[in-house]
């Protein structure tokens, strides 16, 4: 059994491990300015970016939610996996050799449950790709082959074949070490009356990826008329790996391109991706087992990362006008701001993104998705093509249809330009009176609109649970701004922020939040520990997590500092004095109160000494302002 995985190798897997490379598998960053990447939120849903990534730091944090730490946190976080499964991850992505203490110098056999799970399907998929080669999957190659798929197009997406002997797939993979409940748990093998039998038998295989590229489950189709599964298509079942509701097949092909051109094509089966891919359209992916959903689409807009209302473009391919007009009609009742970034594309005799390919070649494909309609104009198009606008009767009645769903879009501009067009599609002359309809419907709806539902309280999970600590400041607090620019000093250069920080006395954090983190960085050693990087906040985090505040040291060891790399240490070294003459500053109101209430007459030996030390702690203060107002801007600084 595999021993405890030593400090030194978990620090040497994090230093080399770059966090956006394994935040980029999941997020699409950019990095608005110096080594601040930032991206849509994985862990809750957003408009605006608010969560960043620090190369530099290895850390990461969303100022929206509050989520934060290093990669090990967001690849557990992500992948719901302990934290020795993402070291081991890791481990495995570096070709790094974890030497466990009391279990030996390789990685072992019984690692968490996940990797297990993981291996086993990497082994399956390998094991039905040969399969594929064999004489009993010759209907499986000619349906590929009928739908002009080579080789080389099954190798690109790994299909496979399932033989037809029970157990074929379970005795092959128990004999390469896996147990009978690893496979069960990775859906590849269920009990049968007689013992473990195989998941699938006789089924052409595609293998169902993760954005990392892991082979998660299986979607698996009839190709024999004999066949007695249920089903023209049976996946993998739910299992600790694959969640029908936020996987897409070809996702991890996808999403460069479609990180890069900002717009992802959604089809409804294996073939329709496959086609699109190979005709050029390598944006294109579809659901497993499964209608495209909320979790689906939340995925794509991460990629995506439409913060913007003309960032990036969902298409829906519909093999049918009813089909893509149904999905059209959600629209009006759904997000709306994401409603405008959707376009519909139907293929002509409904039919679907396959068989265009087949018989009409790839470039009917690309033309397919290049003559998409906004989903808006395709509903109220539909709406129309059951009118006979040839007569007056028919144009009336078009109208009576379509001006209250043009009045129900929210954004004013928007829905006026489609009130101008909607004229133009019903052939009204008299644009104004059109124009004036659907605002009259849409004050209509304003004012009988119903308040948006309450959100349902979020369950609280066992990181939640900690302490719940002192609220947090806000982090454009003109008074408490010395204090914070400091803390992110310590914890993003421990090494500048040096002894002067340590020197610091605990008084010199007013905020409760604050004067915690400051207690966690002594207690963590201060910066005379000579610590770095991800191990010096792993250690400051896990002290402030006592505390109610990891959260909090998170936001700080990402948040950017308004100066260049190169002005660093200058201006650390600005805000630490600009730090202590604050607090200096506030010592010297407390002596000039106490001297207002002292008689020099009565007590002329304790006013002096008062006296003189308000006089030596005026120069000090005016050698701290003047050594923060050198090292500093006004600009950056804010006056306090």
């Amino acid at each position: 059994m595999a021993g405890r995985i030593p400090e030194r190798d978990i620090a040497a897997v994090r230093e080399r491990t770059r966090i956006e490379d394994i935040v980029g598998e999941y997020v699409a960053l950019k990095a608005p300015r110096g080594d601040s990447m930032m991206g849509l939120c994985p862990f809750h849903d957003e408009k605006t970016p608010s969560f960043h990534v620090r190369p530099n730091h290895g850390t990461f944090h969303c100022f929206g939610c509050g989520e934060g730490g290093d990669v090990y946190t967001f690849l557990q976080k992500m992948e719901h996996i302990s934290f020795v499964e993402s070291v081991e991850q890791l481990a495995d992505r570096l070709n790094y050799r974890i030497d466990y203490e009391g279990g030996g110098t390789s990685v072992q056999r019984d690692r968490g449950t996940r990797a297990r799970l993981v291996a086993a399907n990497a082994a399956a998929q390998q094991f039905y790709a040969e399969q594929l080669g064999s004489p009993e999957a010759q209907a499986a190659r000619d349906y590929l082959t009928e739908r002009n798929f080579d080789a080389s197009a099954a190798r690109l997406f790994g299909c496979g074949f399932a033989p037809g002997g029970w157990d074929t797939l379970t005795k092959h993979l128990l004999k390469k070490g896996f147990e009978f409940a690893e496979l069960e748990a990775a859906g590849l093998a269920r009990q049968g009356k007689r013992g473990p039998i195989d998941r699938f038998h006789r089924r052409l295989l595609w293998p169902i990826r993760n954005l990392a590229g892991d082979v998660i489950g299986f979607g698996a189709r009839k190709i024999f008329d004999d066949d007695t599964m249920p089903g023209k298509y049976v996946n993998t079942p739910e299992t600790l790996l694959y969640k029908k509701s936020q996987v897409l097949f070809g996702l991890d092909l996808a999403k460069k391109d479609i990180a890069k051109g900002h717009q992802a094509v959604v089809v409804e089966g294996y073939t329709d991706v496959m086609a699109m891919h190979l005709a050029g359209v390598t944006t294109a992916v579809a659901s497993c087992g499964t209608a495209f959903g909320d979790d689906h689409l939340a995925l794509l807009r991460r990629l995506l990362m439409d913060d913007k209302f003309w960032r990036g473009e969902i298409i829906y391919t519909f093999d049918g006008d009813e089909a893509g007009q149904a999905a059209a009609m959600k629209a009006f009742s759904g997000d709306q701001k994401l409603a405008g970034q959707t376009f519909i594309a139907v293929a002509p005799e409904g039919m679907d993104p396959c068989d265009l390919r087949l018989r009409q070649g790839d470039a009917a494909v690309r033309d397919l998705v290049a003559r998409r309609t906004p989903l808006f104009e395709f509903a109220i198009r539909g709406a129309l093509a059951e009118c006979n606008l040839d007569t007056a009767e028919g144009q009336v009645e078009a109208l009576r249809r379509t001006v209250p769903m043009v009045a129900q879009m929210k954004d004013r501009a928007l829905r006026d330009n489609y009130a101008a067009r909607l004229s133009g599609w019903v052939g009204w002359i008299d644009e104004r009176m059109v124009v004036g309809r659907v605002r009259e419907e849409a004050a209509k709806i304003a004012k009988g609109a119903a308040p948006a539902p309450l959100r349902r309280p979020t369950r609280p999970t066992e990181e939640s649970a900690a302490p719940a600590g002192p609220p947090h400041p806000r982090r454009d607090d003109p008074t408490l701004w010395p204090q914070r620019e400091a803390l992110k000093a310590v914890m993003q250069h421990p090494g500048i922020a040096g002894s002067v920080f340590d020197s610091l006395p605990p008084e010199t954090f007013g905020h409760p939040a604050y004067a915690a983190v400051s207690d966690a960085v002594r207690e963590a050693g201060g910066t005379a520990a000579g610590l770095g990087g991800g191990e010096w906040l792993d250690a400051v985090g896990k002290k402030a997590e006592a505390k109610g505040l990891r959260s909090l040291v998170s936001e700080l060891a990402v948040e950017p500092m308004p100066i260049s790399e190169e002005a660093t240490p200058r201006y650390i070294s600005g805000v630490l004095a600009r730090l202590q003459e604050v607090w200096v500053g506030r010592q010297v109101a407390e002596l000039k109160s106490k001297l207002q209430r002292m008689s020099p007459i009565e007590k002329p030996e304790d006013y002096n000494s008062l006296f003189g030390d308000l006089i030596a702690l005026e120069q000090y203060r005016r050698s701290l302002l003047e050594q923060a107002v050198g090292s500093t801007t006004d600009a950056e600084f804010p006056a306090i």
